[in-house]
């Protein structure tokens, strides 16, 4: 996760990061950070809960998404507010890298519940 964000910064760096201002690459940076850590979190409360019954796994996960969701607004409000970042590059940093991510969740997702034994049709 963590050199793909590398990678879609370096790639956003070729594109046209590098003649931006520094705040807005900062911006750019914390904005794919925020959704490296979100990713994250969410793994591990799949594979937390991965093993629990039905509702506890749905509870880690929507409730989790809710939790994770509340933490992303505060984090993206004090980078706004309190650290001064541009929030046009914050925006599009966090949201691409945090498709991107999600799309890629939901293939390993996929893949690993239709691997799974008695699972095949």
């Amino acid at each position: 996760m963590t050199g793909v964000a590398v990678s879609l910064l370096a790639l956003a760096w070729a594109l046209g990061l590098r003649r931006l201002d520094v705040a807005s690459r900062w911006a750019a940076v914390y904005g794919s950070a925020l959704a490296v850590l979100n990713t994250i979190l969410a793994h591990f409360l799949v594979l937390w809960s991965a093993r629990r019954s039905t509702n506890v796994f749905l509870g880690a996960v929507l409730g989790g998404m809710v939790g994770r969701m509340a933490l992303l607004l505060l984090a993206v409000v004090a980078g706004i507010v309190l650290l001064g970042l541009p929030r046009l590059p914050l925006a599009v940093s966090l949201l691409s890298c945090f498709v991107l991510f999600l799309i890629m969740e939901m293939t390993i997702l996929h893949r690993r519940t239709t691997a799974l034994p008695g699972t095949e049709r």
